[in-house]
């Protein structure tokens, strides 16, 4: 009986202890599943943390170029200054290299030598060293004989080389070569490339192994963009924008677009005014800088970050504004279209109109108006009546389907970044006959600059609206094309001979119109001048505009248009006409020679071309006046000597026909200089008396330079400035009574 109990409690023990074993080895082996299956990736990549120290090394950023391959944004090479304490393993290795680093760097000691204390073949002391700082570290290792404990990592650093040209354009990168505006942020992935790593093996102590133990994975290199920009038009229309700025007195900034109207391709955009992008974070205004410098210390780091917002802000995609008259070219081009009306029309302008019952007059800006005229002269009078006429005729649904097709309610989708859409009166395009009385004026809707210029560009291109673009090609490191942006029609606006009919009307208008004073000698220029008022956003008491002119040359074959607009303007003059459209003009007399586009003078224009001056050098005294005289010049001779040793102007400069040509004698007579004197606000005779009275050749700049309205805007150089007699002014004269 007890030998039975005791097999059965063997028995249940033997039982008890098998089940115990497959219970623990269940465990271990659902602990070793997790740890091996479920969570071995994980312990493997904390286990790789431990025992690697992985650093990263940036790629070059790929060049940005014009489209003749000028380089505007390219990556310099610079330097990382590295230490390396596990070989300073004595105090005095590490005072000297520290005590070294601290006259080079300009970096605390204190600081210096914590690094150098850690145990570690891998610390950071300074990155983007430029070159001269580097050869005095090698210097430094060199004389010092040392072989290790500082290191040199190659890195690179942006670099702009013309400062602030097409700085709203290109932008700029952050202290990570990371594009932070401009292109540099919108193809900031195609630029940068990928990264390198530096990885480095640690002991079990934890340290740094030496550089044996490192491995290098280099870095891939970013693509080149080739923009569609000409850096030579740039400079032109940067030049003229700049001016315009100065002598109108701008205090918002202008901005202006050119686009080659058949492909969409922007050839110039710029803003004024900007900023360099090699110092972006610098506030260029010195007034808004000292105003930040004035306020409280809790409110300035808000103004300055709101300052440098602004100042990054390209304001020819980013910033809505009424368009003005500019607008009333797409009117016309909708009422043409739809045959509402043709360019015979009879209109008769009052001086204002009311919209409907119940509704405000709104005047024209020729108070008396314009009385009868047909709808080409309604255009290039800029007569508002007529213009909300023509709008009730099209009728507020035709009108929104209108500008819809134009690509003013869309985005352009321009590759840049900060694109604003429009500012229509309903987001539906629902519209009320007030509504659509100021609309057909340009008035009470905002819209980007890049949205009018492409569909001014669809009007002068037989009707194709293209898909603007500032990128043109993107290459890879070695050069190679990999990707060519090709145009793209995204539809058509208006059939082809509405398009030329538009045309022509506009090319009238820049010739005998309200935006004559956009005229270029020897070319067919079309455009139509605007003036807006910034209803709601005006300075408190005063009535703030902005000024512009869209137009496009040459007319009988459109090939570029050209947007410039000033906002707030505080000269003399506000309207469009006035403001912007002698800026287009100069912009376009530069931009359209350098293209290629051959000059057509009329016979009347042909008798006002300026001469070249003749070479008088070193001539005597009788054969220079002879030489002068059969140039249709007139020689002036100042000194004893016997023989010309100077001459002003200079030998192939332009002068005007029967200008004065200074012929210097001897070195004393050269020193004689004279003040240039106001020439502006003044009648061209009144100006021409005032040069010649002071010895200086005067060059007048403008489109029939007759009547009562004449006067003059414009110097080319200041007033008081001391220069050599016979030295040429250039005056530019605008209509007054060419107005929007």
């Amino acid at each position: 009986m007890i030998k039975g109990t005791t097999i059965r409690m063997w028995k249940r023990s033997l039982v008890v202890l098998i089940t115990l074993v497959i219970v623990c080895f269940a465990g271990l082996i659902g602990r070793l599943f997790k740890l091996q299956i479920i969570d071995g990736e994980g312990l493997q990549r904390m286990a790789l943390e431990q025992q690697l120290t992985d650093t990263k090394i940036n790629a070059q950023r790929g060049t940005i170029y014009d489209r003749n391959m000028k380089v505007l944004a390219q990556s310099a090479t610079v330097w990382t200054v590295v230490l390396e304490p596990a070989y300073l393993n004595t105090e005095e290795k590490r005072e000297l290299v520290c005590s070294g680093l601290h006259d080079i760097l300009g970096i605390e000691k204190d600081k210096l030598l914590e690094l150098a204390k850690k145990r570690s073949f891998y610390n950071i002391v300074k990155k983007r060293i430029e070159s001269d700082v580097k050869d005095k570290i090698i210097e430094f290792k060199t004389n010092n004989k040392i072989s290790s404990g500082i290191r040199l990592i190659e890195d690179y650093k942006r670099y702009y080389p013309f400062g602030s040209f097409a700085s709203a354009v290109l932008g700029f990168t952050g202290a990570d070569s990371q594009g932070l505006s401009g292109i540099e942020a919108y193809y900031d992935k195609t630029l940068k490339g990928e990264q390198g790593r530096v990885i480095t093996a640690k002991n079990a102590r934890g340290t740094d192994m030496p550089f044996d133990y490192e491995q290098m994975v280099p870095a891939q290199n970013g693509c080149h963009l080739k923009l569609c920009i000409d850096e030579v038009i740039q400079h032109f229309v940067e030049k003229n924008l700049e001016e315009g700025v100065i002598n109108n007195k701008v205090i918002n900034r202008a901005a202006a677009i050119a686009m080659d109207v058949k492909t969409g391709e922007i050839i110039s955009m710029a803003v004024k005014g900007d900023f360099d992008p090699n110092n972006p974070f610098e506030i260029v205004d010195k007034t808004e800088l000292d105003r930040i410098n004035s306020l409280p210390e809790e409110e300035k780091a808000k103004a300055k970050s709101e300052a440098l917002q602004k100042q990054w802000r390209n304001k020819a995609v980013s910033d809505t504004y009424y368009p003005g008259s500019v607008f009333k070219m797409f009117t016309a081009s909708m009422g043409l279209e739809l045959n509402v009306v043709n360019e015979k029309t009879p209109f008769n302008c009052t001086g204002r109109i009311k919209p409907c019952e119940g509704a405000k007059y709104i005047g024209c800006h020729k108070r008396g108006g314009h009385g009868p005229q047909t709808f080409f002269e309604a255009l290039c009078h800029s007569c508002n009546p007529a213009f909300i006429m023509t709008g009730q005729k099209i009728g507020t649904k035709n009108f929104f389907e209108y500008y819809k097709s134009f690509g003013f309610h869309e985005k352009t989708n321009i590759d840049l970044p900060g694109e604003s859409g429009d500012i229509f009166f309903h987001a539906d395009g629902s519209m009320d006959i007030t509504d659509l009385a100021v609309a057909s004026m340009g008035q009470n809707f905002g819209i980007t600059p890049i949205q009018l210029i492409t569909g001014v560009s669809s009007i002068a291109n037989g009707g194709k609206l293209m898909q603007p673009h500032i990128v043109k090609e993107i290459l890879d490191s070695n050069g190679n094309i990999v990707k060519s942006i090709e145009p793209i029609v995204k539809r058509m606006t208006i059939s082809e001979n509405t398009s030329k009919r538009v045309i022509a009307m506009l090319h009238e208008n820049a010739t005998t119109g309200s935006a004559k004073n956009a005229y270029v000698p020897g070319y067919r220029v079309a455009g139509k001048t605007g003036t807006s008022e910034k209803i709601g956003l005006s300075t408190p008491g005063q009535k703030d505009y902005i000024s512009s002119f869209c137009g496009f040359a040459p007319a009988d074959d459109p090939k570029i248009a050209l947007l410039v607009f000033f906002d707030t303007p505080r000269g003399d003059f506000y309207y469009g006409s006035a403001v912007a459209a002698p800026v287009f003009a100069k912009a376009m007399q530069d931009i359209l020679p350098y293209m290629g586009i051959e000059r057509k003078y009329t016979e009347e224009e042909l008798k006002k071309l300026d001469t070249e001056t003749p070479n008088m050098i070193d001539k005597n005294i009788g054969e220079a006046k002879n030489i002068a005289l059969t140039a249709s010049l007139k020689p002036l001779i100042i000194g004893s000597g016997e023989k010309v040793i100077a001459q002003i102007p200079e030998p192939s400069s332009h002068i005007p026909k029967e200008g004065t040509v200074v012929l210097y004698t001897d070195e004393e007579s050269k020193e004689n200089t004279v003040k240039v004197p106001k020439l502006t606000g003044m009648s061209v005779s009144e100006v021409n008396k005032a040069v010649s009275d002071v010895r200086l050749n005067l060059k007048l700049s403008g489109n029939n330079l007759t009547g009562n309205e004449v006067v003059s805007a414009s110097q080319s150089v200041a007033e008081g400035e001391e220069v050599p007699l016979g030295t040429i002014i250039t005056v530019n004269f605008i209509h007054k009574d060419a107005t929007d």
